[in-house]
């Protein structure tokens, strides 16, 4: 899902207990045996991707698809609660984007 500033603080605290500004949330869900397979939410701020991203090199297409890729490295089970960790993050989907830059290129916040 795709969300703004206003009302990204509200899907954190939703899932965290935390109302702050953030890029990304992302929340799993346990599959339900018998009912339903394992899912997840991934909601991205496209209003703060284009704010940062007109401040960084590729443009707000590649920061969207950085918090994409955040997200995704989190419900991979990455966690960036240490600088270290967050390095190693960071590091790794760069990498993912680096690899295939024509994948996000074409997609772009308003």
């Amino acid at each position: 899902m795709l969300t703004d500033d206003a009302a990204m603080p509200a899907y954190k605290a939703g899932c965290f207990g935390v109302r702050a500004q953030t890029d990304v949330v992302t929340q799993a869900y346990a599959a339900v045996p018998g009912v339903c397979a394992a899912t997840a939410d991934l909601v991205v701020n496209a209003e703060r991707a284009r704010a940062e991203g007109r401040q960084r090199p590729g443009g707000p297409a590649r920061e969207l698809a950085l918090y994409l890729a955040h997200g995704l490295d989190h419900l991979a089970g990455a966690d960036d609660d240490t600088p270290a960790r967050r390095r190693a993050m960071r590091r790794r989907e760069t990498a993912w984007l680096d690899a295939d830059p024509a994948a996000w290129k074409g997609i772009a916040p308003r």
